[in-house]
């Protein structure tokens, strides 16, 4: 399944950087760099172009959003907590027309009430959740399946 001249964009949101540290038995053992480095691994083996970016500023995730909206395909995004209230993370992701899916890596619908809300799921055309860092893997081939449908 080579995907020529696709390229996706993949945000890491806040406090993803503790992944591996932070609650182990709810986000994985997996370091990001590790997770970073499997997503890299099937980009490559499925011809794929990436670019990966973690922040824990919400701006940082816009501005990467708006200066990529040229040279990406899609948008894989694991907003953390930004997921459930920001509507600027929301409207950057709506104003670049791009397919966007949602990622997380614990099932949030089986955690606390608030966690099941998210401003994001709306605007895009999927969600992977509770595969923990594997869930960025299923994201990178539903994008494939998604754009080459469209094309």
């Amino acid at each position: 399944m080579a995907a020529t001249n696709l390229k996706i964009l993949i945000l890491h949101g806040p406090n993803l950087n503790l992944t591996g540290f932070r609650e182990p038995d709810l986000y994985g053992k997996i370091p990001l760099e590790d997770v970073d480095e499997q997503i890299q691994n099937e980009a490559q083996k499925l011809g794929i172009e990436i670019r990966i970016l973690q922040s824990n500023h919400e701006g940082v995730l816009i501005d990467a959003i708006q200066e990529n909206r040229r040279w990406a395909s899609g948008i894989v995004i694991n907003p953390g907590g930004l997921t459930h209230y920001s509507i600027s993370l929301r409207d950057a992701l709506v104003s670049v027309r791009l397919p966007v899916v949602e990622v997380h890596l614990s099932n949030v619908h089986a955690r606390e009430e608030f966690r099941r809300h998210s401003v994001i799921a709306p605007i895009s055309v999927g969600q992977v959740v509770g595969f923990g860092g594997y869930g960025y893997v299923m994201a990178l081939h539903s994008m494939i399946n998604l754009v080459q449908e469209v094309v």
